[in-house]
């Protein structure tokens, strides 16, 4: 993936979220100069991936498939000096993309549509083989609990939510002509590097040429303390 290709795709979100009045924290903010001088104070941002995280999914077709995130706060499962048992993200998805089929092995999560486009998933079980299993899934939108037929296209209005367990195989992007999506995300611990589960084998972070200079720092490029 192009480092241009994340700058731009940094600088679209910042544009989305200033129209849907979502804030982030001061870091996010930080230019690859600023981390430079940063001290273990900070350790926690590095520690639990906080901030920027741009994927093409190691397929080198963002425009279809690709998601732009930032995390907001995170525990972290591995190391108990950061014993918060829950986590936040902020993300976009642009019109044309979608964020791949997979499934979390450990992690809960609600998912926000928080402005934007019409938010479609198509949502399967996870049969005993890892494949796409041909069984009803239950749905936890809003409070409401239903049955959908496996598959069946799911639409998330802005301010609208679903729940979504372990073991339930998704994928989501925003309906064509509806524009980006901005959407949310709470849930228990992310852990990007152990707890994702890609029917298709796909990568969760992109090989990177430099064709220019980094806008910001993706979660994955903190330089150690500056002591």
């Amino acid at each position: 993936m192009k480092r241009s290709e994340i700058n731009n795709s940094i600088k679209k979100m910042e544009t989305l979220l200033a129209k849907h009045g979502f804030l982030l924290p001061g870091f996010c903010h930080w230019t690859p100069g600023d981390w430079s001088r940063k001290g273990a104070e900070y350790n926690e941002i590095r520690d639990n991936m906080l901030g920027w995280d741009v994927t093409d999914f190691g397929m080198g077709k963002f425009a279809k498939l690709g998601l732009t995130l930032v995390t907001i706060r995170n525990g972290n499962v591995n190391n108990k000096k950061y014993p918060k048992t829950y986590a936040e993200k902020i993300m976009m998805i642009q019109e044309g993309q979608v964020c791949p089929m997979h499934f979390h092995w450990n992690k809960m999560e609600d998912i926000i549509n928080r402005g934007g486009g019409d938010l479609a998933f198509k949502l399967y079980n996870a049969a005993k083989d890892e494949r796409l299993a041909d069984t009803d899934v239950e749905i936890n939108k809003d409070g409401r609990k239903y049955m959908v037929k496996a598959g069946e296209e799911i639409i998330l209005k802005p301010g609208e939510s679903m729940c979504l367990s372990p073991y339930y195989y998704h994928e989501f992007y925003s309906k064509p002509g509806a524009g980006d999506c901005l959407i949310g995300e709470v849930s228990m611990c992310n852990d990007d590097n152990t707890d994702n589960r890609f029917l298709d084998p796909l990568g969760r972070f992109p090989a990177i040429e430099e064709d220019e200079p980094p806008y910001r720092l993706l979660c994955t490029e903190y330089p150690a303390a500056n002591r």
